[in-house]
């Protein structure tokens, strides 16, 4: 299920939606995995597109919805160019913001520094997008909402605290000079522990090693009784230090606020090891127990905002794959307006009286593989109580398939929320989508064609219902003509019962004689739709109209020479041949 987030760009809020999901068979039937690819080349953003139009839902709220979301972001590129902007430095946050720690690091005080910039930068994004979204050219809900839901995550989370709180905090770690580290040793002078004993907001002062440490260990009175601190402590800056992975890892980070403000230098934090002496890994030792020190500060900074985490980057970017969805369908779109394809926004409307009212449309994805719209031939087409099954007939490469599929490219990409290749397109959203299309032959080597076919036809008769939308394509062909129209038959009339708006595109010209004969006293009626013929020429137009039958076949029989006459020259033109002719115009 898609609509279980608490806001999304794809339904209404606070709408309960169920969808159902076309078959992956549908989707390669209706070009839609073609379509998918021409409208990007990324994988991951085409596993989204596919993702949200095969989950279809009849309600004309969230078609609607979907359109007008749509609408704004397609003529609005400002905006459109804005939220790309914004949704790049969130995902490359999300993506590459993840401070790299080993294994056994412990989460320190410079992994919440890192955290503590990385939220900063969150928040300065979320602000930019409420104030992108605050145009007053966005007219859709879903924008709108979204805008709206913005506000209640600031309401709800504290943003205006959260800042506040990343401030102080950025401006009192960046204050931070120096740490004074407490050390037990054993009767070797070997360390045992180490402990923090306070951080601070100025450097150790340089000073001699005579007074330092010499000193302390060689004059009784110099050694402190107990082991309270009054701050009286002299400091020597050790050079060189070797093998420092604590500093490397300060060095890779250094866009950080605190390492930027106020850089620790390599002789504050580490003391010099002779090389060679077996030590060598001592640095990188007093790094680890400097960062655990340092661990139990951190842990207190962090619940100061880890409790923004999941409203403050989670509820923000789900959303983001929605707003790709509508920006690259958006641009692929735009590009097709200026070659000159007409493209226009769909209505959805409840399912009574016409079901679809298209004018003008044109199949899509043929579209895509034409230089010149001007080579577009378009239609119109109703579905509605009277014409709710179409037998759809015409010569072999005439336009039968094209047409239909284009039908359910219509409803497919409207209910996507995109818009559609048509003049005019006001529909009642489908449920699903079926097609029953010709199977590959390995998919019927157990059952043979016709086993698969009628198989496959009752498990979709059984889904379907009065919101759906069935395409075939020359369903029970494979047998004899007398045993494919008798099961044809039989189906029709069984659609109708369901009214179940279907085209049914086919050769058996009778079943098309005989369309008006199959609904009885149903609502539902069936009707005969042709590609036109002219003189012989494929014209790729429908209408609504008896199918032409063997008159057609005339003119084709005329035009490549294979009559009786022109095949035994008697040159004669009987009156019937006339009259055939005639009826074909």
């Amino acid at each position: 299920m898609l609509n279980d987030r608490k806001f999304s760009l794809l339904y209404p809020r606070g709408k309960d939606v169920r969808y159902k999901r076309i078959e992956d068979s549908t989707f390669h039937d209706l070009g839609l995995d073609v379509i998918c690819k021409e409208v990007t080349s990324e994988p991951k953003e085409q596993n989204v597109i596919t993702e949200i139009i095969s989950n279809l839902t009849s309600d004309p709220d969230v078609t609607n919805y979907r359109q007008e979301i749509f609408e704004d972001l397609k003529d609005l590129p400002d905006v459109r160019a804005r939220l790309v902007e914004l949704f790049d430095k969130i995902e490359f946050n999300k993506t590459y913001g993840t401070y790299r720690k080993s294994k056994d690091e412990v989460e320190g005080l410079w992994f919440f520094m890192h955290r503590l910039n990385q939220y900063r930068d969150y928040i300065t994004c979320v602000d930019a997008l409420k104030e992108c979204l605050a145009d007053e050219r966005i007219k859709s809900e879903g924008l709108r909402g979204f805008r709206d839901y913005i506000d209640e995550i600031y309401a709800d989370a504290h943003f205006h605290e959260l800042k506040q709180d990343i401030e102080k905090l950025s401006s009192e770690t960046s204050e931070i000079q120096s740490v004074t580290v407490g050390i037990n040793l054993n009767g070797r002078l070997e360390a045992t522990s180490m402990g923090l004993i306070s951080v601070n907001n100025k450097p150790f002062r340089k000073s001699g090693i005579v007074s330092n440490f010499a000193d302390s260990l060689n004059m009784g009175n110099k050694i402190n009784d107990g082991n309270n601190w009054d701050g009286d402590m002299h400091y020597r800056q050790v050079e060189n230090a070797k093998d420092n992975a604590f500093m490397n890892v300060l060095e890779n980070y250094s866009k950080f606020t605190a390492a930027n403000a106020n850089p620790l230098t390599r002789a504050s934090t580490v003391a010099s090891i002779t090389t060679g002496d077996g030590l060598s890994s001592s640095t990188f030792y007093l790094d680890n127990i400097l960062n655990r020190m340092l661990d139990s500060m951190a842990k207190s900074l962090r619940k100061t905002i880890d409790k923004y985490s999941d409203l403050a980057i989670n509820c923000i970017t789900d959303i983001i794959p929605e707003f790709v969805y509508y920006i690259r369908f958006a641009e692929f779109m735009l590009s097709l307006e200026k070659k000159g394809f007409k493209l226009c926004k769909a209505e959805a409307v409840a399912g009574s009286g016409a079901s679809m009212d298209a004018r003008g449309f044109y199949n899509f994805k043929l579209a895509l593989n034409l230089a010149d719209p001007k080579e577009i031939v378009t239609n119109d087409l109703v579905f509605d109580p009277d014409h709710t099954i179409y037998i759809l007939t015409g010569a072999n490469r005439g336009g039968k398939t094209t047409a239909t599929q284009g039908v359910g490219l219509l409803f497919a990409l409207a209910q996507g929320g995109i818009y559609v290749p048509a003049d005019f397109f006001e529909f009642a959203p489908a449920d699903c989508i079926y097609t029953h299309f010709p199977a590959d032959e390995d998919k019927t080597m157990d059952l043979g064609r016709l086993g698969e076919e009628c198989i496959r036809f009752k498990e979709i008769f059984n889904d379907a219902t009065a919101e759906s939308l069935i395409l075939m394509n020359e369903t029970f062909s494979t047998t004899s003509f007398e045993e494919g129209y008798y099961i044809a038959c039989d189906s029709v009339k069984a659609l109708l019962t369901k009214s179940v708006r279907t085209i049914y595109n086919t050769h058996m010209h009778k079943l098309g004689s005989d369309a008006e004969d199959f609904s009885g006293a149903l609502p539902a009626k069936a009707a005969s739709l042709i590609v036109k013929s002219e003189g012989g020429n494929r014209s790729f137009k429908l209408e609504v109209a008896p199918p032409e039958g063997s008159s057609y076949a005339s003119d084709i029989a005329k035009k490549y020479g294979v009559t009786y006459e022109m095949l035994t020259g008697s040159g004669s033109v009987s009156s019937g041949d006339e009259t055939s002719e005639g009826s074909a115009d």
